[in-house]
């Protein structure tokens, strides 16, 4: 035997005996005295592959294959493919298999370069050549490969196939359990977990995929063992801490969820889909800053994920950045056409920005892919119900209810559409059910529709409690804490969605105006969309500073209070539509007032007073309320004493109205209008022969259910008139006059009706109720000098009305009270109540600059 011989077969001893380092000498040896001997080189590569050297290895490997060409194998293939260099090794494979074509093991590889490559369809191609040579080379690539694609029938097939010739392949049951989860298959895939356990009790992953499968099957506590047991046997299993996170939020433990997501991201930073389920839990606890940055760490991880440009558009969209959200919804769709959750994003966007038909297009989309999507329901509800469209916005709630029930705020939205359509054939149980859930702390309504359905004010402030606690807690780091301002003058700002042509701002503009610019400086938050209407207009002149704010987030809007140092923040919406509550729960200012917009109280800690009037919060009711009360002498309502009426003088018949015969109107949105009331006023109507009820036109099946009702109670449906709408306000005020008397109505009181009656001149009868909701119209005919029109029950309510109809003397003798008061009456006195309300904010202030608490006080008249 030559020396290079015997120095080439003592390296390939050392090789079989585990002595690498020893086995390059003697390779080195053999090459030193045979430079082209093909063989060593290519054992000297086996070896520097074996120690890791690899770049040493594939110099030594190409060197042998290019002494001697036919001296092929898969070797310098696979430690291409192991270095990440998959172009070379394809070409290493491709250069195999030309000279030996039947090589299995080649083609298995070719057929992972190529899944590494994204090349698919040539991947499956070689992975059936290569079984088509060695039906015993099967392995789980193809099911892998085919999972990959989300082709997840095939993958199961190929696993079946692996496994019929390796029916004790674990890696190959693992893999077909989890594709039968996917394949929602569940009871199958629990079976093929438990097969896994069966031949490897102790395999942490095995455990891992019980846990997810019986997290889905909603068998928590077994879901919890299976994570318990995969963290025991491994516990830097970064999917297990995710598994455990996701089971808590099923949990609805979300504040508990976090630590296990940090450990998984702590164990494995780059587990995407636990930046993704990160993301989707700050959501949920309205850390909606931390929830757009873990999104971000997801798309960084994977910018085509489209999910996670999902729970993008969600972050921006909670946090009225209306413009970026639409734009991430695209490109998520952009990805994923079919993703039914960005068409509900999409569609949630455009309905904030007014854009109704593209919102109802969109929501529309969503239930094209997938027709059990509550909130897409919802979504077009909401859009039908902006539109007055409340037959289709009932039906759409309808699918809502039926397939989740218990969605937040759905039971009392669907109500109040009810209501809005005055379809009470289940009224009464209906309103029982909403208080019980209520009651059983099941927040199924919003605090607004539940003051117009319980009449208990201990009960609305319960729930306000409630709600405020689960939706808008206070922020965990509060803006404002404990600063003491200096300022010359104390800064009012004011938080609405209703500057422009509304009710509240009808009733304030005139407040605005007259505020004392030598001791407060206003200003007006806008946070509902702008408009060129003349109230805008008229407003944006009456405050100091006017801020846009509608696209800004309400951390941003927050911000922007805190760093003007504003004294007095005061919330014109409360729970009504267009609220931006998350504002006032960081606190930006150190005192915090609700007023006008909301009948109620927020139950909100940060909501330091309320204004109020005896009337609307009698001593014996300041526990229904979480706030202090500031009481106004007079009324809590501001009117404006400018507001016109128009002199067109609007005849009976121009109204619809008979020109003989009492007429009784209530202009109050339709949902205030209940069966109790109806009955009432159709015993009246029946007592005062040839009178009509005129009501405001709503919707034409409200109309419809109206006039069916009158006729069920025996009353001609030619009685019940509907006052269409008219070009202006102040024609709106100028027509009351073609009316005698206003009927109120219970729970739920008129409100700004109420005053646009009593300013026209009408008269207006109320019932006093137990909750705030139902004094307001006491509290203006108190502050109007007539009292005599406050009546405490339903039987004094329908005496009083039938004996003001049947006797034109005292009819006239109010109406020429009312005329007499109208102007020197405290209610209609703007310049007076803005100082009253401006002694309310001065003393607020002051207890304030003195380090005092909020406390109860009254402001002398």
């Amino acid at each position: 035997m030559s020396a290079a011989k015997k120095a080439y077969q003592n390296a390939i001893n050392a090789m079989n005996g585990g002595r690498p380092l020893e086995a390059v000498a003697h390779f080195d040896k053999a090459l030193a005295l045979k430079p082209d001997l093909a063989e060593a080189w290519l054992g000297r590569g086996n070896a520097f592959a074996g120690m890791g050297r690899h770049d040493e290895a594939v110099a030594a490997f190409d060197r042998a294959i290019a002494l001697k060409p036919d001296l092929v194998g898969p070797w310098l293939g696979h430690l291409l493919t192991n270095l990440g260099r998959f172009d070379r090794a394809l070409a290493a494979y491709d250069k195999v298999i030309a000279l030996r074509p039947n090589l299995a093991e080649a083609w298995l590889g070719r057929c992972h370069s190529l899944v590494k490559l994204q090349r698919y369809a040539e991947a499956l191609a070689a992975y059936d050549k290569a079984l088509a040579l060695e039906p015993g080379a099967a392995a789980p690539w193809l099911g892998h490969l085919l999972a990959s694609q989300q082709r997840y029938g095939e993958a199961l097939a190929a696993y079946d196939k692996t496994l019929a010739i390796k029916p004790d392949l674990i890696e190959a049951w693992l893999a077909r359990g989890d594709v039968l989860f996917r394949l929602a298959r569940l009871d199958d895939a629990l079976a093929g977990f438990d097969k896994v356990l069966a031949l490897k009790p102790d395999l942490p992953e095995a455990w891992l995929g019980r846990g997810n499968l019986l997290t889905e099957l909603k068998r928590y506590d077994e879901a919890g063992a299976a994570y318990d047991k995969a963290l025991a046997l491994k516990s830097n299993l970064a999917e297990a801490w995710l598994g455990r996170g996701n089971l808590l939020v099923k949990l609805d433990r979300q504040d508990e969820a976090l630590a296990p997501y940090d450990k998984a991201l702590s164990l494995k930073p780059d587990l995407m889909q636990a930046w993704l389920s990160l993301g989707n839990v700050f959501v949920e606890l309205e850390r909606y800053d931390e929830a757009l940055a873990a999104c971000e760490r997801a798309l960084k991880l994977k910018p085509d994920l489209a999910e996670a440009w999902l729970g993008r558009g969600l972050c921006l969209l909670k946090l009225d950045r209306y413009g970026e959200a639409l734009a991430t919804y695209d490109k998520a769709l952009a990805l994923k056409p079919d993703l039914a959750g960005a068409w509900l994003g999409r569609g949630n966007v455009l309905h904030k920005l007014k854009r109704f038909d593209e919102a109802l297009a969109a929501h529309d989309k969503a239930l094209a892919f997938d027709p059990e999507l509550t909130e897409a329901w919802c979504g077009r509800g909401n859009v039908f119900t902006d539109r007055g469209r409340y037959d289709e916005a009932l039906a759409a709630y309808d699918k809502a209810l039926a397939l989740k029930p218990d969605l937040a705020g759905l039971e009392g939205v669907h109500l109040q559409l009810k209501m809005n359509l005055c379809r009470w054939e289940s009224f009464a149980s209906d309103c029982n059910q909403v208080i019980g859930a209520a009651r059983d702390d099941k927040p199924f309504t919003d605090p607004f529709t539940f003051v117009a359905v319980s009449p208990s004010g201990k009960d609305q402030y319960d729930y306000a409690r409630r709600w405020v606690g689960k939706w808008h807690p206070p922020a965990k780091t509060l803006l404002w804490n404990g600063e003491i301002y200096q300022h010359d003058k104390i800064r009012i700002a004011y938080v609405s969605s209703d500057f422009q042509e509304h009710p509240v701002a009808h009733l304030t503009a005139g407040m605005f105006e007259n505020h004392d610019t030598s001791r407060f400086e206003t200003t007006a938050v806008s946070i509902g969309p702008a408009n060129d209407s003349a109230m805008r207009r008229r407003l944006q002149g009456a405050f100091g500073e006017f801020l846009e704010a509608s696209l800004l987030s309400d951390a941003e809007v927050a911000a922007k209070l805190r760093a003007a140092e504003i004294d007095i923040l005061v919330d014109l919406n409360g729970y009504t539509r267009g609220s931006r509550t998350n504002i006032f729960a960081q606190r930006p200012a150190p005192i915090q007032v609700g007023y006008l917009g909301y009948p109620g109280t927020s139950g909100a800690d940060v909501i330091d007073y309320i204004i109020a009037d005896r009337t609307i919060i009698p001593d014996a009711q300041q526990g229904d309320f979480s706030e202090k009360i500031a009481y106004l002498p007079n009324s809590y309502q501001a009117n404006d004493s400018t507001r016109a009426i128009s002199e067109t003088v609007f005849t009976r018949e121009e109204c619809g109205l008979p020109e003989h015969g009492f007429v009784f109107c209530c202009f109050n949105n339709l949902y205030k209008i209940t069966p109790v009331v109806f009955d009432l006023w159709m015993r009246i109507l029946s007592k005062v022969p040839g009178s009509v009820l005129w009501l405001r036109e709503d919707n034409a099946t409200a109309a419809i259910n109206l006039k069916k009702d009158a006729e069920a109670r025996g009353v001609s449906a030619e009685r019940i008139v509907f006052a269409k709408r008219v070009a202006s306000l102040s024609d709106h005020l100028a027509r009351h006059r073609a009316a005698d008397l206003f009927l109120d109505t219970l729970p739920f009181n008129a409100h700004t009706t109420a005053s646009d009656a009593l300013w026209a001149g009408l008269p207006v009868l109320t019932q006093a109720g137990e909750a705030l909701a139902g004094r307001v119209a006491a509290s203006l005919l108190n502050a109007v000098g007539l009292p005599e029109l406050i009546t405490h029950n339903s039987k004094a309510y329908e005496d009083l009305a039938i004996e003001i109809a049947r006797q034109p003397e005292t009819l006239k003798a109010i109406k020429t009270k009312l005329a007499q008061n109208r102007l020197t009456a405290p209610l209609f006195d703007t310049k007076r109540f803005t100082r009253q309300i401006e002694a309310a904010y001065i003393a607020m202030y002051q207890r304030g600059q003195a380090g005092l608490a909020p406390e109860t006080f009254v402001v002398p008249d």
